[in-house]
């Protein structure tokens, strides 16, 4: 099982948003709405921002990657981005089934997902962590390939587990298993016919897709 972070595992709204709105106010333009900006959260940075700032040269929005990466880091030294409800006990859960690895693929920087990690606790419990500093933005399958790679598991033994359309683009891509949440920054009907709207409806929807494999 392969999970997205932000808007899956953890709820960085807020920091996200503040670090965007810092990061083009210190070029003295208006922050982009927070509809625009949750749209492109789990693009890799450079990706997102000539989504926000198409009419931006390169240098230009270079210096907003900068930026936000900095009032990121910052706000992460303040305050922790805190997980959704259940997602500590499905970790957990997981962690312990000897018939599962769990991996992450995320557009967060190896730093910032380091550090969340050891935040939450969470070393350990990942046997792969593909991030946007090694690889190209989603919905490229990159992350996930080399996550098979990684553990030696068969795309249809795989599931993506992640809250936009960009996750669900990237399994299809990737040939794994699609499964979409619903609590997090893309809406429900963007994420394809598997959604689940809580952390404990995880089981059943995985031994859903099980079964439909064996069937």
């Amino acid at each position: 099982m392969v999970f997205d972070v932000d808007g899956t595992l953890v709820d960085s709204q807020a920091q996200i948003l503040g670090a965007m709105a810092q990061a083009f106010g210190r070029l003295g333009l208006k922050p982009p709405e927070c509809a625009a900006v949750l749209e492109i959260v789990g693009l890799s940075l450079p990706q997102a921002m000539v989504r926000l700032a198409p009419d931006m040269t390169e240098d230009e929005r270079a210096q907003l990657v900068d930026g936000y990466k900095e009032a990121y880091a910052t706000m992460r030294a303040q305050s922790l981005s805190p997980l959704y409800p259940g997602a500590l006990a499905v970790l957990d859960h997981l962690a312990k089934d000897r018939s599962v690895m769990l991996g992450i693929a995320t557009g967060k920087s190896r730093r910032g997902l380091v550090h969340l990690m050891a935040a939450h606790g969470w070393e350990g419990r990942f046997v792969t962590t593909q991030v946007a500093d090694d690889h190209p933005s989603k919905p490229h399958p990159s992350m996930l390939h080399a996550c098979l790679r990684e553990t030696g598991v068969a795309p249809h033994q795989t599931v993506m587990v992640g809250d936009t359309a960009y996750d669900m683009e990237m399994a299809r891509a990737a040939g794994v298993h699609a499964l979409g949440v619903s609590w997090g920054y893309h809406p429900a009907n963007r994420l394809g016919a598997r959604v689940i709207d809580h952390f404990s409806a995880l089981p059943a929807a995985l031994a859903e897709i099980w079964n439909e494999r064996a069937a």
